[in-house]
Formats: structure tokens, sequence, C-alpha cells
């Protein structure tokens, strides 16, 4: 049995490792480094795809395997930071009186992003249609949007005003969690070739994240925010293709 059938899985069970590692983290509190797990385990589902294409490696127990793993590195793991970050902002609010159920069911809330993933996953694993790009955000751009934002606003107050508030991360759990199911077109941020041809966007993308990058660390500011802004510019840019092709038909 040739070794270079197992590398793609081999990869794939690494982003499975760190997101196991990551949730472990995330619960006992450290979160930036829990982050930088879940950074680690998106560069592995990134590199295990791209060498089940190289290297003609697919397989039916790989494509299940990547599932797995993708629902604990990027449904569980940004479920327990972004619990752990409502914990703490709540956790002093909850004084036993008669907001107090209220409260601790807001704090379980971000749970709706696990099912959603777990949804979303399995949706993919049977939907034909997205073989090229996918229908609804792909769960590790998901992750990485949440963890982004999260790193940014340890070291940052730029938020402060709408984290501080018992809502935003409850109904941000909510939007999120929908347009994971959603039927709203994606297209895929994972390269087939190195061609420019194909790869217009995704290559915007990434030279947008370098400029970016590059003028967060002169100006001192924390460089996640340049892969936040990215982030957010893919869901806004498959959202309004959307809605415009909606608006035209």
């Amino acid at each position: 049995m040739e070794i270079k059938k197992h590398i793609p899985n081999a990869i794939t069970s690494l982003n499975l490792l760190f997101g196991t590692v990551a949730v472990i983290y995330a619960f006992e509190g450290y979160q930036v480094f829990a982050i930088y797990l879940i950074l680690i385990a998106a560069v592995c589902d990134f590199l295990d795809g791209f060498a089940a294409r190289l290297l003609k490696a697919y397989s039916p127990m790989g494509k299940e395997l990547d599932s797995l793993a993708d629902l604990v590195s990027f449904g569980l793991a940004p479920t327990i930071l972004l619990y752990h970050r409502m914990d703490e902002l709540l956790g002093s609010r909850v004084t036993g009186g008669s907001d107090t159920l209220f409260l601790e069911i807001l704090i379980f809330v971000p749970i709706v992003i696990t099912i959603a993933s777990a949804l979303r996953l399995a949706k993919f694993n049977i939907d034909t249609r997205q073989t090229v790009n996918f229908i609804g955000v792909p769960t590790p751009a998901n992750a990485l949007l949440i963890c982004m934002f999260l790193h940014f606003t340890t070291y940052n107050t730029f938020f402060d005003g709408l984290l501080n508030t018992y809502y935003f991360i409850p109904v941000a759990s909510l939007v999120l969690s929908y347009l994971l199911v959603s039927n709203i077109p994606m297209f895929s941020l994972k390269f087939k070739s190195l061609k420019w041809k194909g790869n217009e966007m995704r290559y915007l993308l990434i030279i947008t994240a370098l400029v970016l990058f590059v003028t967060a660390l002169i100006f001192n500011i924390t460089w996640s925010v340049s892969l936040l802004i990215v982030f957010c510019l893919y869901l806004l840019i498959n959202i309004l293709i959307y809605l415009v092709k909606c608006v035209k038909s």
C-alpha cells in the first residue's frame, strides 16, 4: 500500500489534533493560545485537500474524516471560545436575581454554532452541487472570522461598546449559524491550482490580507484585524452577489 495515499488523511488528523487541543485550552481560559491552535488547524485543513489533489489520493474515508475534524476544529472550538467570552462578560451579572435564568441561557447560545456546523458539514457531504463552490458559509471561514474578532478584541477596546452588552455575542452566533446552513452560494477559498485564471477572487483576498497585515504592522495595530476585515469582505461579497442575482431573477 502506497504511503502517499495516507498523507492527506495524516494531515487531516493533525487538523483534528490541533482542534481538540484548542478545545481543551479554550475550556481552561487560554483563549489566545486556543486561537493560534485553530489557525494551525486551518492550515492543515487547507493542506490536506491540496495534498489529496496533488497526489490524487481521494477517498470516501478522507472526506468523512475531514468533516469530523472540521466539526471539532471549526465548530466546537470557536463555540467554546465564545462561551468562555460570554461567561466572562455576564458572569458578574449573574447575581441570583430574577434575571439569572435569562443570562444563563444567553451564555449557552453560542452552542448553536456547533449544531449549525454539524448540519452544514453533513449537508456538504451529500450535496452534489458543492463540488467547486459552497452553499452556505464554510465552517473554517466562519471559525476564523470568530477567532480573529476574539483575538482583536482581546488586545483592543474598539468593540467594547458592543461586547459589553449582553446581546451581541448571542445575536452574532445566531446570524453566523444561519449563514452556515443558508443557501447563499459562497466561492471556495481553497486553490485547486496556482493559476491566476479561476482564482482571481482568492488571490485578491490574499493580496488584500497581506496589504492590511503589513499596514497593521507599520502602524502597530493588532495583526488579526487584517484577517478580520478579509473574512468580513468574503461574507459581504458573496452575500451581495447573491442578493444581486435574486433581484435580477
